[in-house]
């Protein structure tokens, strides 16, 4: 009889007994641990999740593009063709993507482009490696969506769509700003 009363109430003590908070790394914890100790005593390190492995779920983006700016489907397009362009050096497939005239800054000065062939001319000076990289690495999850358009990075890229007649029911979408980030 003495066993039956003595099991539940060392069940009820363990269950009350908060259990300690580790001391020291999981790591060291482990090394300090001696063979008696039961395996189950020490917690697993939780391995932070690599940003490489998060997934890329445009669910989000995409209704913030259709509730703001209209059809993500045009978008998402331009978006991803500008990504591919910009990755593989494509001068002439970047400046096809852009609304014309242009107007960005280098160097502390306005630099106005025309036409899509002075952009090609102009590439490197446009599309420097620091705004190139805000392109290339942008998870399509994480751009941010307003009135304005479609957001990389801290601002170096912006992409919106262009009325093109006056009930905004025509929209061209284009890259519109590459600038040095804020």
């Amino acid at each position: 009889m003495k066993k039956l009363i003595a099991t539940p109430m060392v069940l009820w003590l363990a269950a009350c007994t908060p259990s300690p908070e580790p001391a020291t790394a999981p790591a060291q914890t482990a090394a300090t641990t001696d063979a008696a100790t039961p395996a189950a005593n020490t917690a697993p390190a939780t391995p932070a999740t690599p940003v490489a492995a998060v997934v890329d779920d445009p669910a989000a983006v995409n209704q913030s593009i259709d509730d703001v700016l209209g059809d993500h489907v045009r978008y998402e397009t331009v978006i991803r063709q500008l990504q591919q362009s910009v990755a593989a050096r494509d001068a002439a497939a970047v400046a096809a993507l852009v609304d014309y005239p242009f107007t960005t800054v280098r160097d502390g000065e306005p630099l106005k482009v025309a036409d899509a062939e002075t952009f090609v001319r102009e590439y490197d000076r446009i599309v420097t490696p620091a705004i190139a990289d805000a392109i290339t690495k942008q998870k399509y999850s994480q751009l941010m969506v307003n009135y304005k358009g479609v957001m990389f990075g801290n601002g170096e890229a912006w992409v919106n769509g262009i009325c093109r007649d006056n009930a905004c029911k025509d929209v061209d979408v284009r890259v519109v700003a590459l600038q040095p980030g804020t």
